[in-house]
Parts: structure tokens; C-alpha cells; sequence
């Protein structure tokens, strides 16, 4: 931890990670390996020759994982976890991860193990199988596995998984004057190439997890308590990090979340309202920023290069698994329409779920041209491939 004064002026300690001023190539996966029941292992099964081909790409140094290790329709449980956490540990470069809503905060719905809220009784219906045991760990209780994934993929606050690498993190660094910070070891920041990364612990699909946990008619006050504590923490930590970015001058910042902020998912608007926060958090830092703010997310599971700070923005979507990318039909901007305009943001959503499996190889050069206009596939230090490794 260190103090207050500090935190917010400059962050503490060094870099983290290593920064070296030439160009980088970094692979970003998430939302997989997937499966579309709850014994769906195919993905599970390819997942280590999938990341061989990570590996196998002489032009890569780092891995991000955007989040979701396993569909909504699979359990949450110790034994996955630590499988999937086994394979992740045999890369040879660092890998960083970010949670998503499928291995903690949903695991309390029925499809993935958890439960039914019983009006008749006040309680809890858990899932169990034929011998009365709960399908999904802690009857899958968000708080429980959110408590797992730190223990194991969090084991060394710090560091991350795969090819050892140091990086700060908001466990280690908070704020004394919030001391519930020091819980979010997820939350971590590092450099590479000038460009100064962030990652923070925003799941998706519940709207940053407000929709009350096995569907009981409102939130518990530990799930109220969860999404407050989290919320400040989050915010907290991506300011810290915007003021580290300009302390350092660096070439640009990447944000690494989760949550699709901008997708409705069928729903009205009104489901992703809790994610304003962040938006406008982002939106004011980016803009006062004044370079390259690159988003990374999952969720939608479907590759989508756009920027929803800026209405009416070039935007490209993958139409079918696998497909090259077309025009939007659609305006993400429409779906948080609060007069945002940040033309040097930028977001990319990762392609997951569904085969053929996927990964964007991202790389960044520092000595851009700051002149270039941005294409299809770049933005200002960034430049991006889909690449689809035959498995």
C-alpha cells in the first residue's frame, strides 16, 4: 500500500512489467474456452493447443484475457477453475487477466449450478445433483467465487500467470483512506512500449452486478455492499492510472475490462445504466488525456472495432463466427447517448465463444506516426489482425 498524497499524484513504484521503447505485439483473447452445456468440453479440450499457438508466434511477448473462462452454461467450479489456471501457467509469456461475470457473479444463476430464489420460503433452491451435492461451488455463491478465482489465479499479488511478470496491483497499492480497496489483487497496472495498461474487475450482462443474485426480488445487502465497494475501487484505480499515464507522459493508455458497456443484449437501456460511471469516468480522463485511449473488452462475443464516445463513429462488426468484418448497422453511441465526443478513443471487442477460437494479435509501436489517420484495423500506436490458429 502507499499513501494517500501519492497514489493520487503518481501511483508507487516503478513501471512494472518491462518498458522498453520498441515496438510490441500482444495477444488478446476472452471469453473462452467456452461450451455449450454444462458438459461441453471441446473448447476446454483445445484450449492448450490454442495457446500454443500464442505461443508458437515469435512476434508476441504478452497475453491479455479479457475475461469469462466459461460459458453461462456451465458450472462454476473449483476443479474447472484450476484446469483452466493449469494451462494458463504453461505459457511461456505473461498472461493478464481481468474476471469475468461467468466465473463469479453469475454463477448463482440456475443454469450455471447456483439457484432459484423460493418466494414460498424465503430461501435459496440450490442445484445439486443425483447424490445431493451442490452442482456449482459454495452453491455458487458470487462472493465465494469470487474468493476462489483470487486464490488461484491472484495466488502472488503482483505477478502474473504464465511467464512471470511484475505489475501493480491495487491489492498491494490502494488507498489508506479506502482500505476495502485492498481486496481487488485483480485490479493491476503496468507499462509496455510507453503505453501504460490498466485493467479493472467489471463484469458484464448484470448491468456491473445489479441484477439481485438467484433472482430474489432485490439485492441482498452483501451483493449492495459487493457493487459499492467495487464501483469506488474501480474508479479509484483507473484514475490512478490515468495520473500515473500523464506523470510518465506516456504514448497511450489501454483499458482492460470485461463488460460490454454498450450492448443491450435485448434488453432496454436502462440495463446497462450502472456502467455511466465508468463511461463518464473514461470519457472526462480520455478526452483530458489528450492521446490514444484504447478499450478492450469481451462479453458481446462478437469482434467489434468502433468508438462509442463519439456518435456516428466508423464502426466494424464480425456478421457470422469467423467472418471478415463489416460495416455496423447499428450506433453504440445510441445505447449511451450523453454527449460524449473523445475522437482519440478507441474500442475493440474480442471475439469469443464460439469456434472457429480466435485471438487479435494487437501490436504497438511508440514511434507512431501521429499525423496517420486511423483505419479498419489501426489507431493511433495500435494495429490489429484476426487471427484464427487451425487447431
Amino acid at each position: 500500500m502507499c499513501s494517500a498524497a501519492a497514489l493520487a499524484m503518481y501511483g508507487c513504484g516503478g513501471s512494472g512489467g518491462s518498458d522498453a521503447p520498441g515496438k510490441i505485439t500482444v495477444a488478446v483473447i476472452g471469453d473462452v474456452p467456452y461450451g455449450a452445456t454444462a458438459t461441453d468440453t471441446s473448447q476446454t479440450t483445445a484450449l492448450p493447443a490454442f495457446l500454443k499457438a500464442l505461443d508458437g508466434d515469435t512476434d508476441v511477448s504478452l497475453v491479455l484475457h479479457v475475461g469469462d473462462i466459461h460459458s453461462g452454461s456451465q458450472y462454476c467450479t473449483q476443479a474447472y477453475d484450476l484446469t483452466v489456471a493449469t494451462d494458463w501457467k504453461a505459457l511461456k509469456n505473461p498472461l493478464v487477466y481481468t474476471p469475468g461475470d461467468n466465473e463469479w457473479t453469475d454463477c448463482h444463476k440456475a443454469k450455471e449450478g447456483g439457484g432459484v430464489y423460493n418466494a414460498t420460503t424465503g430461501q435459496i433452491d440450490y442445484k445439486v445433483d443425483a447424490g445431493g451435492n451442490l452442482l456449482s461451488y459454495a452453491g455458487g455463491d458470487p462472493l465465494a467465487n469470487l474468493d476462489l478465482v483470487r486464490s488461484i489465479f491472484f495466488a502472488k499479488p503482483g505477478k502474473t500467470l504464465g511467464g512471470a511478470m511484475d505489475v501493480h496491483s491495487q491489492a498491494l497499492e490502494y488507498d489508506t483512506n479506502f482500505p476495502t480497496d485492498s481486496s481487488y489483487v485483480e485490479n493491476v497496472w503496468f507499462q509496455k512500449a510507453g503505453v501504460l495498461f490498466v485493467t479493472v474487475n467489471m463484469p458484464g450482462g448484470s448491468n456491473n452486478d445489479t441484477d439481485p443474485w438467484y433472482g430474489a426480488p432485490s439485492m441482498s445487502p452483501a451483493q449492495a455492499q459487493e457493487v459499492a465497494n467495487r464501483s469506488a475501487a474501480n474508479k479509484r484505480w483507473l484514475d490512478t492510472a490515468f495520473n500515473r499515464a500523464v506523470s510518465d507522459n506516456s504514448t497511450a493508455v489501454v483499458i482492460q475490462l470485461q463488460a460490454d458497456m454498450w450492448d443491450v443484449d435485448g434488453k432496454s437501456a436502462s440495463h446497462i445504466a450502472q456502467y455511466k460511471q465508468f463511461i463518464d469516468l473514461i470519457a472526462t480522463r480520455a478526452k483530458a488525456f489528450g492521446k490514444p485511449v484504447l478499450l478492450l473488452n469481451g462479453d458481446s462475443h462478437v469482434y467489434r472495432s468502433d468508438n462509442p464516445l463519439v456518435q456516428g463513429a466508423a464502426c466494424l462488426v464480425e456478421p457470422s463466427s469467423g467472418a471478415a468484418a463489416v460495416a455496423c448497422s447499428d450506433d453504440a453511441y445510441a445505447n449511451q447517448p450523453n454527449g460524449y465526443s473523445v475522437p482519440n478513443f478507441h474500442r475493440i471487442v474480442v471475439h469469443g465463444s464460439t469456434t472457429p477460437l480466435e485471438w487479435l494479435k494487437l501490436s504497438i509501436d511508440p514511434n507512431y506516426d501521429t499525423k496517420a489517420a486511423a483505419t479498419a484495423t489501426s489507431f493511433g500506436p495500435f494495429s490489429w489482425q484476426r487471427m484464427q490458429p487451425a487447431l
